[in-house]
């Protein structure tokens, strides 16, 4: 990243403190709320497809774990990527590829393969995060780097605009095809059979048309539109960190720690919104069904929208180390409180986990990032692959909600969250 990244026009080192990177950021956002969109609608799906291909818990979340291992695996190739492409050119390849994914749900939905729908999430959580690599990183240098924190926040808003909207989308959508019991199908006629695998395919092939055609519209666009070229260089010299000591971001203890809180705050998220339909659907809890508890499910997304536009103010004027601190205590004593109450009180607890969980992700982000310099390229991969999370905890949680039930299972994320509030605390400061 010394070097400069080659996006088209000249190269312009950055200059943060001087610099109108307006236009840009509104631009980016459009990319934060549509794979917020695509990424909440797996919590969509879950219900659906567990009760089509009738699987058990851990069966139903494989779909988070082919989804979030993409991150693991492709992460540190993308920041390659981005490195010598430029952040343009690296979204843009981001965006055909999740439109090219979001095709194969059609074919997925019309054989009813289960493997072939899981392939299909892995190729669009791909796409999903070389645009994440790029675009992450890109909006922390766009402007003073002690304003970084709060410009993620925004940008991370509308990310949740996406979440909060893509549940209704999806409970109308997806889950408005009742799904039908075992045994019922097992007494329909073939004919009967048909059309009602018709009706479910139909259910999840034209939303994913939608989507893809709204990606590869995003992509020419992006294609056409010029972009800020930057570098890292006036980040890096405004940094606290002596970036010039260190051959490799690997050797940067603040941004090992804060991938681990990155791990474990995906991983509490997904979790806990993977299971929300299921959840809810409990008779001790709401009782509610499919189609309503969807729409639920924004309640919990739109509290992070809320939350961060609302830390987008707040981490300008007050140590965004001390606010994911307050955040992630308040999130964990509200996931403990769900775990040991019943009825609507348990149903809103773990909803508003949501506003708590909002400022996480972009101040774990940008404290991970603080001082990298040449190295946050490489870093935002390491940042990025450790969204692994999302694919470990859920499954590991779908294990537990087999064997000692859904809501005793929520106290994962309680360990989850109590990591994030040290590196708050402690765990983000750099070291040299």
């Amino acid at each position: 990243m010394a070097g400069g990244f080659s996006s088209g026009g000249s190269q312009v080192a950055a200059q943060p403190d001087n610099r109108n990177y307006t236009f840009a950021l509104s631009v980016l956002t459009s990319l934060f709320f549509m794979w917020g969109f695509i990424t909440c609608l797996n919590d969509i799906l879950i219900p659906h497809l567990k009760a089509v291909f009738t699987l058990n818990y851990t069966q139903a979340m494989l779909i988070q774990f082919c989804f979030f291992t993409a991150y693991a695996i492709v992460s540190l190739p993308a920041g390659y990527i981005v490195e010598k492409i430029g952040y343009k050119r690296g979204i843009i390849l981001g965006l055909v590829i999740a439109g090219i994914a979001c095709l194969l749900f059609y074919p997925s939905a019309s054989i009813r393969s289960y493997g072939l729908f899981l392939t299909a999430f892995f190729v669009l959580a791909t796409g999903i995060t070389i645009l994440q690599v790029a675009a992450n990183p890109y909006v922390t240098i766009l402007g003073k780097p002690e304003t970084a924190s709060s410009r993620l926040n925004l940008t991370q808003a509308f990310n949740s605009v996406g979440t909060t909207i893509a549940p209704l989308f999806g409970a109308s959508l997806i889950l408005s095809v009742a799904v039908k019991a075992p045994d019922v199908l097992a007494a329909m006629s073939p004919e009967e059979l048909v059309a009602y695998q018709a009706e479910e395919a139909a259910a999840v092939q034209g939303p994913y048309l939608l989507l893809a055609a709204v990606l590869f519209l995003i992509a020419g666009v992006f294609a056409i539109i010029k972009l800020p070229v930057i570098t890292a260089t006036a980040s890096a010299e405004a940094s606290t960190v002596d970036v010039t000591t260190k051959s490799s971001a690997w050797q940067y203890r603040h941004l090992i720690l804060g991938a681990v809180g990155i791990f474990v705050y995906v991983g509490a998220e997904v979790s806990i919104g993977s299971f929300l339909v299921n959840f809810l659907g409990e008779p001790n809890i709401a009782g509610l069904p499919e189609s309503e508890a969807g729409r639920y499910v924004s309640f919990y997304w739109g509290g992070a929208m809320v939350g961060r536009f609302i830390g987008a103010v707040i981490t300008q004027k007050v140590d965004a180390g001390k606010v994911l601190g307050i955040a992630a205590t308040a999130a964990a004593m509200l996931v403990l409180a769900t775990m040991l109450t019943s009825g609507s009180l348990a149903m809103w607890l773990i909803l508003t986990v949501g506003l708590f969980n909002s400022v996480m992700f972009p101040i774990i982000f940008s404290l991970g990032l603080n001082g990298l310099g040449k190295h946050t390229s490489q870093a935002s991969g390491i940042l990025c692959m450790a969204i692994v999370g999302g694919a470990i905890v859920p499954l590991a949680q779908g294990a537990l909600a087999d064997s000692i039930g859904i809501q005793m299972a929520f106290f994962l994320p309680v360990l989850c969250y109590l990591y994030i509030v040290y590196y708050g605390a402690k765990g983000h400061k750099p070291v040299s």
